[in-house]
Order: C-alpha cells, then structure tokens, then sequence
C-alpha cells in the first residue's frame, strides 16, 4: 500500500484530472479501500482542498473551487506552459502585474526539477520579442472589463478619444481581444446603435456596473471586427488589395496589426490593409513578395504606375 503522504497525492491528481469520480474507481486506482478513500478525502479538506461528496447511485468526489488557493499539481508540459505564460506576462502590457509574475516565477522554477528548467531556459534563450512597446493596461481595468463581459451586465466608462477629448459611455460588453501590442473591448453602444471597438488603455470604469442584458451576436467573429477596425480603419489610407496567394499562405505573412485577409478561392485572398501614406503601403505589399491587384483606392494604382516607370527606367543600362 503507498503511504498516505504519497497516496494523497495521487488522489489529488485524480480529482484535478477528471471532474467526477466515484469511491470506487478512485478505491480501485490508489489499490486502497472506499473506506480509505474517504478518510484521504478528509485530509484534503482539512489541507484546504473544497471536496464534494454525494451520495446514491450518481454519488461520488468532486474536487471544487475553495475560499482559498491550494497547492496545484502540475505534468510536465502544463509546468512548461505556466512558465512561459509568466514570463510574457512579467513583460507583457498589462500594469501591475510584472512584479507579481515574476515572484510566481521564481517559485515555479525553484521547485521545477532540472529537465523542466532546461526546456524553460531554452525557450527563453531562443526567443526574441517583436512587439512594439504598447501603452499598458491597467490589471484590474481588465478584470472589471472581463468580468462585466462573462455576467453580461452594461459597462460604464469614462473614455479618451484619439483625438484627446474625454466622454462618457455606456455600453453591452462583448469581448476582450488581444493583437500582440494592445487590448481592445468589442461592444455594443446602444447611443449610437452600433458596434464599436474601445481601447482598453483609454478605459476608465465607473462602478458599480450597470444591469443584465441579453448578449447579442456581432456581425463577425470578435478578433476579426476588432482587426478589420484597428488594421486599416485608424489609418489615414485603406486599401482593398488582391494578392495572388491562398489565404493560408499569407496568414503567416501578416499579423494582426498588419490587415485582415479574406480568401476568395484556393489561389487567392483579399487583403484589407492601411497606411499612414501611399507609400508606406506600396512598401508593405511589396514586402508580401506576392503578385497583388490594387481593388481600391484608385490613388494607391495611379502611385504604382508611377513608380514602375521609374523603376522600369532605372533599369535600363546608363546612356
């Protein structure tokens, strides 16, 4: 028979693996009796572990969320992922919780054994990050934020506009949509009859929140409303571009920030992109290194004409 400590253990990993189990089945995996079982599941309480039991035919152990924070018993590969979440996040955009990450960190790794450190380390040496430096986003802006979208209640706030002029709002919160530099919230705005995209750094939030409602569907998935409006509507010029590629192909040619595509068939997509000059996006789409066919805006072909003249002339050997 294992010995309790080592024994508690391996019901504890039970109960976090799967959300249900009966008497029985965990008497059977720990080679114990029901009996024995239910003297282990009282250890675990006293240790802080919240418990279920029920009795009956459906009875059995449910291990659930407490008033308070256990231990957590983790397989390698989720260690792994904790590990690496901790250190985006000691260096991510959200404010505040830098020095928090890197203290869970720390613990992680003085209790990881050698091999799981080796994995992190290797991650960390071979990694390099090419994100801007964002503004940040308050921690507990975006708790209040997410949780006004998971009760679906109204969320009030007090707003800064790009333009720097302050107002405020009232709206049906969606979802939150991260694109690798900032937050945004897809809402409803019932004053203005729409959907609209809000920075989240820009986010003030008045509490209370406001009441219930009943969520609505957008008219496209969040990340790609959020996308479509901070990838080419904020810019000074939009642009409608075929490019001569499937849509697979270019996804891992453009990020977020850097359009939305749309496929048409097998060999070709719809790139919704933007600039702050004409040139700049002539510069973007060259970068591609596909074929491409400008949809609109007619500026944007007249620019291209003129340019491959000049480069057709720059060509030729000098006279």
């Amino acid at each position: 028979m294992l010995e309790t400590s080592v024994r508690l253990l391996r019901l504890l990993t039970l109960l976090q693996v799967r959300r249900d189990w009966s008497g029985a089945e965990l008497a059977e995996r720990l080679g114990v009796t029901t009996r024995t079982v239910r003297n282990d599941i009282e250890r675990l309480r006293i240790l802080g572990y919240e418990v279920r039991s029920s009795t009956g035919i459906t009875g059995g152990y449910r291990l659930d969320a407490g008033s308070a924070m256990p231990p957590l018993l983790l397989d390698d590969d989720e260690a792994v992922a904790v590990g690496v979440g901790l250190r985006a996040a000691a260096a991510g955009t959200v404010t505040g919780i830098e020095e928090t990450s890197l203290r869970a960190l720390t613990k992680l790794e003085q209790t990881l054994p050698a091999r799981l450190r080796h994995r992190l380390d290797a991650l960390r040496h071979a990694t390099v990050s090419a994100a801007g430096g964002g503004p940040t986003v308050d921690a507990e802006t975006l708790t209040t934020i997410a949780g006004a979208c998971r009760d679906n209640r109204e969320l009030r706030f007090d707003y800064q506009g790009h333009d720097g002029r302050s107002s405020s709002r009232r709206v049906e919160p969606y979802r939150l949509v991260y694109t690798g530099r900032r937050w945004y919230l897809l809402a409803w705005d019932g004053d203005r009859q729409d959907w609209r995209t809000f920075r989240a750094d820009r986010i003030r939030p008045r509490t209370p929140t406001g009441p219930r409602f009943t969520p609505r569907e957008p008219p496209e998935d969040a990340a790609s409303h959020v996308v479509r409006g901070t990838a080419s509507l904020a810019y000074r010029h939009r642009a409608r571009v075929r490019l001569e590629a499937s849509a697979e192909e270019i996804a891992g040619r453009v990020t977020p920030a850097g359009g939305l595509v749309r496929p048409l068939d097998e060999h070709s997509c719809v790139l919704e992109t933007g600039g702050d000059s004409l040139r700049d996006l002539v510069g973007y789409l060259t970068s591609l290194d596909v074929a491409f066919h400008v949809l609109d805006p007619p500026e944007l072909r007249i620019l291209l004409r003129e340019l491959a003249e000049r480069y057709i002339v720059a060509a030729e050997p000098p006279v």
